[in-house]
């Protein structure tokens, strides 16, 4: 039997919490932004697949606690720890170079699932501050679907992109003080 080391369990109970605040700020704010999975993709980078897929799920349970809605995107949560994770077993963070693209390929599949969750269950309304932009997208006649997608796309990527950088630089930190922790 594997166990957990009580380094690791804190770490990742760090980076929920960082999860939870993140979009308690960026709901309270209105922002168009999610500030949601900073901490998924930093414990997939520093745990892999099953650490992101871990820190997103029990984020979006609790999370659910302050914005329902946060619990019919628990898919998006679990796909972004697991493409973060994948990414991160090949690609470490830290390379300035990849992390555009890095940020394009975790946020893409999330991208695709959530705006098929805003349209089905939620016909492109949710407590995010992107839809404010979703409505000035349909009021040019643009259809729901085309609206959503499109604003989810802006948005989950320059999300993904903060979230990337951010797990760039919290990771080498982590390297160069807990270098036992990967």
């Amino acid at each position: 039997m594997h166990k957990i080391k009580t380094r690791t369990l804190t770490l990742i109970a760090l980076c929920i919490a960082l999860n939870v605040v993140g979009a308690n700020v960026a709901l309270m704010l209105k922002l168009p932004l999610y500030l949601d999975s900073i901490g998924t993709v930093l414990a997939a980078a520093v745990f892999g697949p099953v650490g992101g897929v871990l820190a997103g799920g029990v984020t979006a349970v609790l999370n659910g606690f302050t914005d329902l809605y946060a619990w019919f995107y628990l898919p998006v949560q679990l796909l972004t720890g697991l493409v973060a994770g994948w990414l991160y077993r090949r690609f470490k963070p830290g390379n300035w170079r990849t992390n555009w693209w890095l940020a394009l390929a975790i946020s893409l599949p999330g991208t695709v699932v959530s705006t098929l969750i805003t349209v089905a269950l939620f016909h492109g309304i949710t407590s995010s501050g992107s839809s404010m932009l979703v409505q000035v997208l349909l009021g040019t006649g643009m259809s729901k679907v085309a609206a959503v997608f499109l604003i989810q796309i802006m948005t989950d990527y320059l999300d993904r992109l903060i979230t990337v950088y951010v797990v760039a630089l919290v990771y080498r930190v982590l390297r160069y003080k807990l270098p036992q922790a990967n």
